[in-house]
């Protein structure tokens, strides 16, 4: 069951990012998409996923290759994935890939590109966390999460909300109930404003905003109130926003709690590279640590 609940929350995160991909930039849908469509800025294909997904994999691939987080091995990979698919990238992760790839070590050119920018508080190291969630128990994914979104991401509220998501699916692939993990993972969260929101997370519209904080409530909420992975995608998706993201977050967590077994058959059938990425989930799961 814990390997159906981990490879479910890996390839979650591929279903929602490639169903929300279309609805990305969009108003919410008056009349819910509930399949895999294609279009949007991006022109996607039905079923093709965007950078949530390629840096999860590249995420996954450090983790099985390193047995950990390696900054200096993800700043690579995510490099390669960046030059092969630079539109689907947002501009933190852009700036910060640039340097990188000029010779800047990841966390100066993290630190740069806050500092340049005005911040760096955007989701992208939350929508691609979840495999650290697979990977580590519980007591060790708050650190690993806060490495892992470094790289990118300077503001540590950033990575606060990539470790509140990713306590989350730890606790789940390893046999938590939903709301047992959803209270570990608030008791451990160090940012005052997260906590505030996911604390009284229906006091506060679902808003599939491009930040990390706002992001990660609405796709928790969302997921909380849902009874299915199919729901939760079908409602987080159809937000509008950063849809895709909103999308690769809830349907992270939501496999994780309801296992690769409750994914929509003509969903998975869709997904691009679908048997590629259910082997790369598996070997992550079994490299992972108890």
């Amino acid at each position: 069951m814990n390997e159906m609940r981990a490879v479910g929350a890996f390839i979650g995160l591929a279903i929602g990012d490639a169903m929300g991909a279309p609805l990305e930039g969009l108003p919410p849908r008056s009349i819910a998409v509930t399949e895999m469509l294609g279009g949007g800025i991006h022109n996607t294909l039905p079923g093709q996923y965007t950078d949530d997904s390629l840096q999860a994999s590249a995420l996954a691939g450090t983790l099985i290759q390193c047995g950990g987080v390696d900054p200096e091995d993800f700043a690579g990979r995510l490099v390669r994935v960046y030059r092969a698919h630079p539109e689907f990238f947002g501009p933190t992760s852009r700036a910060v890939l640039d340097l990188i790839e000029s010779g800047v070590g990841p966390e100066a050119a993290a630190a740069r590109v806050h500092e340049a920018r005005g911040g760096s508080r955007s989701n992208g190291s939350v929508m691609r966390g979840i495999p650290v969630g697979i990977f580590y128990p519980p007591e060790e994914v708050r650190a690993a999460s806060l490495a892992a979104s470094r790289v990118t991401h300077f503001d540590p509220a950033a990575g606060e909300a990539s470790a509140f998501v990713n306590r989350m699916v730890s606790g789940m692939c390893r046999g938590e109930e939903a709301d047992v993990a959803f209270g570990e993972a608030l008791a451990a969260c160090r940012d005052a404003e997260l906590k505030d929101l996911l604390g009284d997370y229906r006091a506060y519209p679902p808003e599939p905003s491009l930040d990390a904080v706002l992001c990660t409530h609405c796709a928790v909420r969302v997921f909380l109130e849902a009874s299915s992975f199919r729901e939760a995608v079908i409602a987080a998706v159809n937000l509008g926003g950063d849809a895709d993201t909103v999308g690769a977050i809830t349907g992270g967590l939501a496999g994780a709690r309801w296992g690769l077994g409750t994914i929509p058959e003509s969903w998975l059938s869709a997904l691009q590279d679908r048997e590629e990425l259910i082997d790369l989930a598996r070997r992550l799961w079994s490299a992972s640590r108890a």
